[in-house]
Formats: C-alpha cells, sequence, structure tokens
C-alpha cells in the first residue's frame, strides 16, 4: 500500500506485507490522549533519551515488544520524516509520520470525541495495563508491562509500588479505573 502526497505532504512508502489489519486502538478519537500516548511512546523509543528517535531505536523498542521488523523496510517508511542533517525524528517528526500512517491507513483524522468515546478511551487505556481483567492495576502488572517495554522501573518492584502509591487515592495498593482516570486527566504533555 502506497500513500499519495499532496502539495505540502511527504510521500509515504508502506508495505502492505508489513501493516497487517490495524488495531481500532491506532489512534484514539480524544486529541489529547492521542497526544500523550505518542508522547509515551516517543519517548520509549527514545532509548538514549536525546530527544531524537532513530531507526535503529525504533527497530528495537519493536523487537522488545515482540513485533520485530524489518530495518530497511522501517527505514524506507521513516527517513522521508528525518530532517537533513538529523540523525532520527524528533517529536514533531514523530507527530507527522504517525499522522500520516493513521491517514493511510484509516483515511484521515478522527473524528472529535463524544464523553462516551472519551471515556472508551480511557478504558482501553486502562485494560492495557490491567493484564488479568480484574478492574484493577496492581504493581505486578504495571511491572510487567513496564518490563515488556524495556522501561528501567520495571525492573524495581519498589518503584513500581512507589508509582502506584502515588495514584493510589483510597490506598488499597492498586489502581482502579476512576484512579487511572484521575491520574490520566491531570497530566501535562511537555514538548507537545
Amino acid at each position: 500500500m502506497e500513500g499519495v502526497a499532496t502539495a505540502g505532504q511527504r510521500q509515504l512508502s508502506v508495505p502492505a506485507q508489513s501493516l497487517g489489519r490495524p488495531s481500532p486502538s491506532f489512534r484514539l478519537r480524544t486529541e489529547s490522549l492521542n497526544t500523550l500516548r505518542l508522547r509515551r511512546v516517543f519517548d520509549l523509543f527514545d532509548h538514549n533519551g536525546d530527544g531524537e528517535i532513530t531507526v535503529k531505536e525504533i527497530a528495537l523498542a519493536l523487537d522488545r515488544l515482540g513485533l520485530g521488523a524489518d530495518t530497511e523496510e522501517i527505514r524506507a517508511t521513516v527517513e522521508v520524516y528525518i530532517p537533513p542533517g538529523r540523525a532520527g525524528l524528533a517529536f514533531a517528526d514523530f507527530e507527522d509520520l504517525h499522522r500520516a500512517l493513521g491517514d493511510d491507513l484509516f483515511g484521515g483524522p478522527p473524528e472529535a470525541a463524544e464523553e462516551g468515546e472519551e471515556e472508551e478511551d480511557m478504558r482501553e487505556a486502562f485494560r492495557v495495563f490491567d493484564e488479568d481483567g480484574d478492574g484493577f492495576i496492581s504493581a505486578a502488572e504495571l511491572q510487567a508491562v513496564l518490563s515488556k517495554l524495556g522501561l528501567p522501573e520495571g525492573r524495581s518492584i519498589a518503584r513500581v509500588q512507589e508509582m502506584i502509591c502515588s495514584v493510589d487515592r483510597n490506598s488499597d495498593g492498586q489502581v482502579d479505573f476512576g484512579e487511572f482516570k484521575h491520574m490520566m486527566q491531570g497530566i501535562t504533555v511537555w514538548g507537545a
């Protein structure tokens, strides 16, 4: 599948066999949640923390997530978004790439979210962490997700428990959906 560039847009070349069927959660309907999620993905991919993600870092992150991809396919898709003289994508470039991939896969930007859709997007994000589906995020579940993503916080159960305590308003040692929602609504995305 190839995207067709219009005036002012970059050409997007995406091999059809590497895309498979896109997840309905690829792009959330709530712009603030979408930007937050995208910033977190960017920060996860920016392995060395230099504010840019390279093709090598993207390949490493995808491998850690069990989504191994051919480095040359990644390079072919990403290189048109890397400005001349730069080694990788800054966050704004990553947003452009994400938008182009989303437009190519879904046919344009998401519609504005209604209140019920925003709630469903929050629930979907919550379910990523609630691995056993019991309605709570335990320290073990958070640690498992952080470890899968290769984050250093996932190596220390004490650090994970601190993270849980920072949002656990009823002090039951786990995060319920209300606490998760409260935390997500209070997050400011810097540099987005």
